[in-house]
């Protein structure tokens, strides 16, 4: 296997909720995250994305949870930071201040709303990797975004030295093949359900929403997989998929992990409008998917 750019963040990366308390950013219970995922052995941590919920954050307090991950990880474990946006000049303000707070790497989602050609998608991140040094993700994900970035558009990314990374979210296996066999960009799942899918053709690992909750399974999966052990990846893929599925298919992201998470005494389940908590029906179905599972 060819060694790849981004290798270094191989393996399995939690893309972090934001814990709420009142209202505010619970930088309490935000440390107590991180050190969960520290002990479970996760390889990354991705704070400030969409499971974040990045939209509603403050500049001020997006810039607060970075360094308060940062600073909690000291050095034991890799950090991406969430730092897109839609407008070219902000994701270079996040971005440097990422770079300036200690992150590891940032994760650029694509432009979302405004819908760039392919040539405006290009010259955004190139904007970006040109003014830090930091290791760049290209969040690839167009059923939020919009608009797909196109493997051709990839491949001229890859060819910037600080863009190692993709988090390839667009559910097709097609689009991912071309891009392993066209760059040494290290791809990452920006799907649960479809890790290990996608790391059969070359995948490294996964930017990962259940992650939150079943950190060491995920990693198992990962592992498994690397070592050749395709039986085990596979009874860990089938035994998550239900976990997976109803992350992504009871309602929008976050907010089904947000009350796993609640339900498992973890989290308030406090998110901030638009995002709106399950219904009862639906509550009620994650809750009988934990106890499957063996988790309440």
């Amino acid at each position: 296997m060819m060694t790849r750019k981004g290798s270094a963040f191989a393996g399995l990366s939690v893309a972090m909720v934001t814990p709420f308390k009142d209202g505010a950013v619970d930088r309490a219970r935000l440390r107590e995250q991180v050190e969960f995922q520290i002990a479970a052995g996760t390889t990354c941590l991705v704070p400030v994305g969409t499971t974040g919920e990045s939209p509603t954050l403050t500049h001020d307090e997006h810039e607060e949870v970075i360094s308060e991950v940062v600073q909690t990880v000291a050095g034991r474990i890799k950090v991406m930071a969430g730092a897109g946006s839609n407008s070219t000049a902000e994701a270079l303000r996040l971005t440097r201040w990422a770079e300036k707070a200690g992150a590891d790497a940032a994760l650029l989602v694509a432009p979302y709303y405004n819908k760039p050609t392919q040539e405006g998608f290009y010259q955004h991140y190139l904007t970006v990797a040109e003014a830090v040094e930091i290791p760049i993700c290209v969040y690839n994900i167009p059923g939020r975004s919009a608009k797909n970035i196109e493997p051709e558009t990839i491949a001229r990314l890859a060819e910037i030295p600080n863009i190692t990374l993709v988090k390839e979210a667009t559910g097709s296996l097609d689009q991912a093949s071309q891009i392993l066999g066209m760059t040494d960009l290290t791809v990452l799942s920006g799907d649960d359900s479809l890790t290990l899918p996608l790391m059969s053709i070359g995948a490294e690992g996964v930017i990962s929403v259940v992650g939150n909750i079943v950190p060491q399974d995920m990693i198992a999966l990962v592992q498994a997989f690397i070592a050749g052990d395709l039986a085990t990846a596979q009874k860990w893929h089938h035994k998550l998929f239900p976990l997976c599925r109803d992350m992504l298919g009871l309602s929008t992201n976050p907010i089904p992990v947000k009350i796993a998470m609640k339900l498992l005494g973890r989290d308030t389940g406090e998110m901030r409008l638009p995002m709106t908590p399950l219904n009862a029906k639906d509550e009620a179905l994650l809750q009988k998917t934990l106890s499957n599972y063996g988790l309440k």
